[in-house]
């Protein structure tokens, strides 16, 4: 056999190289790493342990949890650390110290609301015995019971009565806790009943007047109750305006070093661009400046029933062969093989109109016993062109891909998940595929146009709801007028947006943190100092967190211990 030529060896040898470098990186031991995982194990089994959350013991014992581990943390030499340590270190820092602020607001919210139940000494030394298996003796529980039943009966009256003056928002919190008690004392109740005998023989009789006393007080509750101060504007959706100061802290946390305001230009601009591609794909269309007429050409282009996942496996698989084919990204094989599918249900889709993903696609289309309005919203919003350009997104490279490679990948970073790293990456691919021409036609680049305009619309329709500047309506309305959006799938959007359990800077961390890994391309990619190949896979073997945090970690970056964000993404805006 010849020698091999050293020519053709070089590029083995390069490929070799940059392989073992990446997998030394992202499998690089941190000595912060295990503090983290101790940090969650702990911080769970204490919240296993103590089952009343509105309690003072509760608030106290947590205080000192968050203390104790703040002073942990600090006895670390971080000037030895590594970059990927003071990554891990500077993430643990802020989570204890987010998780003991909380803390301290539900502890403020716990004092200006417990005079709403008076009785709630006895629950909670009863619960407090249990807890270490003491015998309570039943004549005595029988007496502490009966006095229970009639200071919760004589409160409910007061609030009826109004002798006790409560608010909306605080007849909320006390209808929770009362829920919350109830179910901590009726486990409490069954550890003793029926396996000490003088304990259920006393009881037996008054528990059940208890436990419907309770039950009374909160449904009492419940006619007063409101989640917060916001009114029902005709949409029939009631969030939670969480206001400006609330929103800077929650930027702060996120590592994004803009002002609300500030956001709201950067997405501005980003619609101005949108705009500006919609004009050109609706001329090529023959629709001239009427964008909103191609559109609806668009919306028109939709499989024929029962033809739709069809579609999605089709779809799935072009995007996975065209981000190969371009040298993109790496994707595993197993990656590949073990994506599924499966249909949202009817009332699934009044929160989520479009796809969902993750380890599965989850294709929102019409089912049998829906009206014929709604089936056709449905048809339209999911059509072929709008399907083309998410699809990829919760899936592979989007979605999928990151969860496949987050559980092999230093798992114990999940824990700092942010929508700026997960959405983020998605929205940033949708940025990606365009610059690389994955459109093949006006009617694709108008289904992408559709959804990078929407997620502008996002950031400003969150910005001015948690400002108090709109209302769920206005939001709904800025939907349909401005990005095209079908009303009952803009009325979903919205109610997912404020009431589908969602963070309030949830919705806007799609196109921010697209901007933030799209900034960071051209910092490293376009700069010739990492390959695509290396740019992507690096970021999913990290795993999730601020993207500002993968930054340093990219560029190798000495961070000091008094971290604070600083990353100007999107340029200075004024």
């Amino acid at each position: 056999m010849p020698p091999i030529a050293m020519h053709k060896l070089f590029p083995l040898f390069l490929f070799l190289t940059v392989t073992l470098q990446l997998h030394a990186q992202t499998n690089e031991a941190s000595l912060v790493s295990p503090l983290i995982n101790q940090y969650q194990s702990d911080e769970t089994m204490l919240n296993r342990k103590y089952t009343l959350k509105r309690s003072e013991e509760y608030f106290k014992r947590m205080e000192r949890f968050y203390i104790e581990w703040q002073k942990q943390l600090k006895a670390l030499p971080f000037n030895k650390l590594t970059v990927n340590e003071r990554v891990d270190y500077i993430l643990l820092k802020r989570d204890i110290r987010s998780d003991s602020a909380s803390l301290q607001q539900n502890n403020a919210e716990f004092r200006s609301s417990i005079f709403t139940l008076p009785f709630a000494k006895i629950l909670l030394d009863f619960e407090a015995k249990r807890r270490i298996g003491q015998q309570q003796d039943g004549k005595i529980t029988k007496e502490q019971f009966e006095q229970l039943k009639e200071a919760i009966q004589k409160t409910t009256r007061a609030v009826e009565n109004k002798d006790l003056a409560v608010t909306p928002l605080q007849a909320s919190w006390a209808q929770e806790t009362v829920n919350q008690y109830l179910a901590v004392f009726t486990e409490a109740y069954k550890f003793y009943d029926g396996y000490d005998p003088q304990f259920t023989k006393a009881t037996k009789a008054v528990y059940p007047d208890v436990v419907d006393a309770l039950k009374d007080y909160a449904a009492v509750l419940g006619k007063i109750a409101k989640p917060s101060d916001a009114k029902d504007d005709g949409s029939g959706i009631i969030g939670n305006p969480i206001g400006r100061t609330a929103l800077l802290s929650s930027l702060k946390d996120e590592m994004i070093a803009y002002t609300p305001e500030q956001i709201e230009a950067i997405a501005m601009r980003e619609f101005a661009w949108c705009d500006a591609e919609m004009l050109k794909a609706s001329q090529q269309m023959g629709f001239g400046n009427d964008w909103k007429k191609a559109l609806e050409k668009v919306k028109t282009d939709y499989p024929e029933l029962g033809k739709q996942p069809e579609l999605v496996y089709e779809l799935a698989n072009e995007a996975i062969d065209f981000v190969e084919k371009n040298k993109l990204i790496a994707i595993p094989a197993l990656a590949k093989e073990g994506w599924r599918m499966r249909m949202l249900s009817p009332k699934e889709q009044l929160f989520a109109p479009f796809f969902l993903g993750g380890e599965s696609v989850l294709i929102a289309y019409p089912t049998e016993d829906m009206t014929e309005d709604a089936k056709m919203m449905t048809l339209r919003g999911n059509n072929r062109h709008f399907s083309r350009a998410v699809v990829f997104h919760e899936l592979i490279p989007g979605h999928n891909l990151q969860y496949f490679m987050q559980s092999r990948y230093k798992p114990y970073r999940k824990v700092f998940g942010t929508p700026f790293w997960t959405e983020g990456w998605s929205l940033y691919w949708e940025m990606l595929l365009w610059d690389q021409n994955f459109a093949k036609s006006p009617e694709d680049k108008i289904g992408m146009l559709f959804w990078r305009m929407h997620r502008c619309a996002r950031i400003i329709f969150s910005m001015n709801y948690h400002l108090g500047k709109w209302t769920p309506q206005q939001c709904i309305d800025f939907l349909v007028d401005r990005v095209g959006f079908e009303r009952a799938n803009a009325a979903a959007e919205v109610r997912r947006s404020f009431t589908g359990g969602y963070g309030p800077l949830y919705q806007i961390g799609y196109m921010l943190g697209g901007l933030q890994f799209r900034a960071l391309h051209k910092e490293l990619v376009q700069s010739g100092k990492m390959t695509n190949i290396e740019f992507h896979n690096r970021i999913l073997r990290e795993n999730n967190m601020p993207v500002e945090m993968v930054r340093a970690l990219l560029t190798n970056q000495q961070l000091p211990e008094n971290f604070s964000t600083r990353w100007k993404f999107a340029g200075d805006i004024k």
